[in-house]
């Protein structure tokens, strides 16, 4: 058993890495370098094209990405982007001429993983270099430097030691107004405060960069990633569609769950169930008391009626026998008032004198 694991495991190192991400496209693209052509709205460095004409593109080959839009001279080519703002998909349809079918864009075969080593601006402490370098924090994403290639979290850091108190150019998006500007900034330790750069930065999938502005919000329900079908695409099952003709179903089954792949469907039913049978004889009325008709009861009053009916409950439970008429009131201190024999005429009841 063991000896068939290890043969696997071989066999699995052996054939590389899969080329898939986590929403089904392949982790590779063309990545835009340049774009000469002004009125084909790409963005250099964040738009990568991963399908052409409806089908994905999985070869490094841009000869054939080439030879498929000289095929579509004359016509418009579709071309599928996906955008490291945001991570969405979107197609464009292109104007291919007929004289020179070129679209006048520069090309690379690169991964996506390229676009996740981004640093997001948290803080800028005063008087820091970060600070004299106009660094605004929340809006601005470090995503690159023409320095060299920058790889990891700590990949930063290593450049910005190695530039301390020389000049280090850094590309800085901006999210609120969506431009890429130059940087300059002098690493230093002896500005008077924590770190090299005096900035916070975050890192992750946290920190991607964000959608532009001008795109309108996802709506309620919708998915933060987009995906896209191409025709060369193998179709995936779906494990959240039930069978229609499942016994657990029975009568309410949907019919649009048998005509389309949409969820959350209201189930509409298609026959009545079962009437229950009737009693052979019914049975003599038995006597007793009126069923107690409960009125309707508003809201405000609800949890009043429902404590009050509990507590009638728990008194007749415990047996406790309800109060008729209030017990007679104590008698007043001092007792009762003494009687006194009546005084016979001719004699006063102030007493003689001594």
């Amino acid at each position: 058993m063991f000896g068939a694991l290890n043969r696997f495991i071989s066999r699995l190192d052996s054939e590389g890495p899969l080329q898939t991400s986590r929403d089904g496209h392949s982790a590779f693209g063309f990545q835009v370098l340049r774009n000469k052509n002004t009125e084909i709205p790409l963005e250099p460095w964040y738009d990568f094209v991963i399908g052409i004409n409806g089908r994905q593109v999985d070869d490094p080959d841009t000869h054939l990405f080439a030879t498929e839009v000289r095929n579509c001279a004359g016509s418009n080519v579709a071309l599928t982007l996906w955008s490291a703002k945001g991570q969405r998909v979107r197609t464009l349809n292109i104007p291919v001429p007929t004289p020179s079918p070129t679209l006048g864009l520069t090309l690379q075969w690169t991964p996506f993983a390229v676009t996740e080593n981004v640093w997001h601006i948290l803080d800028v402490i005063p008087n820091s270099p970060a600070d004299a370098a106009g660094l605004l924090p929340y809006s601005d994403y470090i995503v690159g430097t023409p320095e060299g290639n920058v790889h990891g979290e700590a990949g930063l850091g290593e450049l910005v030691e190695d530039y301390l108190s020389r000049t280090l150019r850094l590309y800085v998006y901006n999210h609120e107004y969506a431009v890429t500007r130059l940087v300059t900034i002098i690493p230093s330790r002896s500005w008077g405060g924590n770190g090299a750069l005096g900035c916070v930065l975050g890192f992750g999938a946290l920190h991607r960069l964000p959608a532009p502005l001008s795109e309108p919000p996802a709506r309620p329900g919708e998915t933060m990633f987009e995906t896209a079908r191409f025709s060369n695409e193998e179709l995936r099952p779906s494990s959240t569609q039930p069978d229609p003709y499942s016994p657990g179903l029975g009568v309410y089954q949907t019919k649009a769950a048998q005509q389309s792949h949409d969820l959350l469907v209201p189930a509409t039913l298609v026959s009545l169930p079962p009437a229950r049978p009737a009693a052979s004889s019914p049975g003599p009325p038995r006597a007793g008391r009126k069923p107690k008709t409960k009125m309707p009861l508003s809201p405000k009053t609800a949890f009043d009626e429902y404590f009050k009916e509990g507590e009638q409950k728990s008194k007749e439970e415990n047996l406790v026998p309800a109060a008729k008429s209030a017990p007679p009131p104590p008698p007043k201190t001092g007792g009762p008032p003494q009687s006194r024999s009546p005084v016979p005429e001719g004699l006063s009841e102030e007493p003689p004198p001594a």
